[in-house]
């Protein structure tokens, strides 16, 4: 098994409720030995990890994570705040009620809005896939793809279901291409992660790969 090409795929998350400083600060430094793609933090915690890694790895943080519904307003400036105090990635989650609800226009014109305040730094949009019917979950891809997204992400990893084969497969079959895919949400094995990989994603989000490498317990995303 190739463990570099999940290694560099993968974003190193730490984004439990309780996470401390320390714990933080521990994930930026594993994140940093084994050159992850990126380590995602809680926005609290961007601006901190940002001087930590000192610019030996990307950081990534969330906006509208991990239900989706606040305002446009409000994450489009939790992304200015991002992007000011130096993260490299946003991970957004879409506003799922409004796209149960038909709305469709405004899903996208949210995801545009955020996309042009992240500017040339990479956005990927978390549509939850455990929630959605599977035309909801194509009508995202399309979505996602006109509104100039870099990546279309499967889970928040905070509720009942997260990554599945299935659902990266249906990505690959109608998203765009200039969108990528993230695999995220309770992917817990090497193997897992390869898998995902071998299917199409780029990137694969998961709190559970390094303490695998390093032999020790699984937390969860």
């Amino acid at each position: 098994m190739n463990i570099k090409s999940i290694t560099c795929a993968l974003d190193h998350t730490l984004l439990r409720v309780d996470s401390t400083w320390d714990q933080i600060k521990a994930a930026c430094d594993e994140a940093i030995e084994y050159q992850t793609a990126s380590a995602c933090v809680p926005p609290a915690y961007a601006a901190e990890a940002v001087k930590y890694v000192h610019g030996k790895i990307p950081v990534c943080t969330v906006v509208g994570f991990p239900y989706g519904y606040s305002t446009t307003a409000a994450k489009v400036a939790e992304t200015r705040e991002a992007i000011e105090n130096g993260v490299s990635e946003v991970d957004m989650v879409t506003n799922i009620s409004f796209l149960k609800s038909g709305r469709f226009d405004a899903v996208g014109d949210e995801i545009k809005a955020i996309k042009e305040a992240c500017g040339n730094k990479i956005l990927k949009v978390i549509i939850e896939t455990c929630l959605l019917t599977e035309d909801e979950k194509i009508k995202m891809c399309q979505i996602v793809t006109a509104a100039g997204a870099d990546y279309i992400k499967t889970s928040t990893g905070f509720f009942s279901g997260g990554a599945t084969v299935e659902d990266v497969i249906l990505f690959a079959r109608h998203i765009g291409p200039n969108v990528k895919i993230k695999a995220a949400g309770g992917i817990r094995s090497l193997e897992e992660a390869l898998r995902f990989l071998d299917l199409g994603a780029s990137r694969i989000g998961s709190s559970s790969i390094i303490k695998l490498l390093q032999n020790k317990e699984p937390t969860g995303y």
